[in-house]
């Protein structure tokens, strides 16, 4: 009669399985980390850059200056991080990927800035919501994300994604009562040209969901952060200088002075063009597109927090609500991502236990 073999290597096995999800959730939460810092840096440099705008610096001049600005710390960054490893070699079909997603972020970032010159940086906070919609469409498309409406992950994802959305567009349509100020005064409604430039900011949105499924692409066949930015850097600085002498009529816009242009301009090189560019593409490839995109509605709660507390803008009763959808929807689509990972790590470990390089030792010490 024979029995099952139940030894160390089967204990073995489910202790690296244990080990494959504990770092699996290490990293989880390394990313969460970097991702949320991302957001509030964000919000600054939405309000800076409108600052240099409404002085009078051109947004054309400003993507030029600072994708420019950002190959010379993207290229001292890769010669330090590759001085003792070898970078992987490019191929032509790698380097033609990168020039579509150039394409996608040369106009990415003249229509956010296009847009936020219209409007402000609160609308732009708010108009970037529609990315996880977009990105999770484009994901299942694209085959990148599971969609099986059975499972409760999908299901927390679809229901995350949607609340979102729904509590971006609460924030920015609905205000209510003001509740940190004794005033009852009747909110004048928005100018015209916000609508441009709520039209400029929605198409950005697009446009970033699409790089995000671009970027993980690329990363799958070229592991390389830091030089994936750097030639999309240097792409895009080509395409946006082109664009801008056809643009930009006036020489005298090319003129750098010592004023909030060149904040801008240096906080955009350092923060959106080359920190914020490396790390979400590290984020698509740890882990996907749509987990890397549903922290951008988190920016909307984070612009009326930082508005509140240091300029002293009045909280409305819509921006509560908003930003309490917005938690909630977070969470649901983080709960999804974390249960299908599990479901993920479980296959993975009875693969393992089932594949011919872990003995199976019911033929080597059977029991009669």
């Amino acid at each position: 009669m024979h029995f099952p073999y139940k030894g160390p290597e089967i204990s073995h096995v489910v202790s690296i399985g244990n080990v494959h999800q504990s770092t699996r959730e290490m990293w989880g939460l390394r990313v969460t980390a970097v991702m949320l810092t991302l957001e509030f840096l964000d919000v600054g440099l939405n309000t800076v850059n409108k600052a240099a705008m409404s002085s009078g610096f051109s947004h054309y001049i400003l993507v030029v200056y600072s994708n420019m600005l950002a190959i010379f710390l993207l290229l001292s960054s890769s010669v330090i991080f590759y001085r003792k490893r070898i970078a992987p070699p490019l191929t032509l079909s790698i380097l033609c990927k990168i020039f579509v997603l150039s394409l996608l972020s040369c106009a990415g970032q003249v229509f956010t800035y296009i847009g936020i010159g219209y409007s402000n940086p609160t609308l732009a906070s708010a108009m970037i919501d529609l990315t996880p919609a977009f990105t999770f469409i484009l994901g299942v498309i694209s085959g990148m994300e599971r969609l099986d409406l059975k499972s409760k992950s999908s299901q927390a994802k679809s229901i995350g994604t949607m609340m979102l959305i729904t509590g971006g567009l609460v924030v920015t349509l609905y205000k209510g009562l003001p509740i940190n100020k004794l005033q009852s005064q009747i909110l004048v409604l928005p100018p015209s040209n916000w609508a441009i430039g709520g039209f400029f900011l929605a198409v950005h949105s697009f446009i970033l969901a699409v790089i995000y499924i671009i970027q993980t692409w690329i990363i799958r066949d070229y592991p390389s952060e830091i030089i994936i930015t750097l030639i999309n850097c240097c792409f895009v600085t080509i395409l946006s200088a082109i664009v801008t002498l056809i643009a930009e009529k006036d020489l005298n816009a090319w003129k750098i002075r010592p004023d909030i242009g060149l904040v801008a301009t240096g906080f955009s090189a350092v923060f959106a063009v080359s920190l914020r560019s490396v790390v979400h593409t590290w984020a698509c490839h740890k882990r996907g597109p749509v987990y890397t995109s549903m922290f951008k509605p988190l920016g909307m709660a984070i612009a009326v927090f930082m508005g509140v507390s240091f300029i002293g803008d009045t909280l409305y009763l819509g921006s509560v609500i908003g930003a309490v959808i917005i938690a909630f929807g977070f969470y649901a689509v983080v709960w999804g991502k974390t249960q299908e990972e599990t479901v993920e790590d479980k296959e993975s470990c009875r693969f393992e236990s089932s594949s011919p390089k872990v003995p199976f030792l019911q033929n080597k010490f059977p029991i009669v």
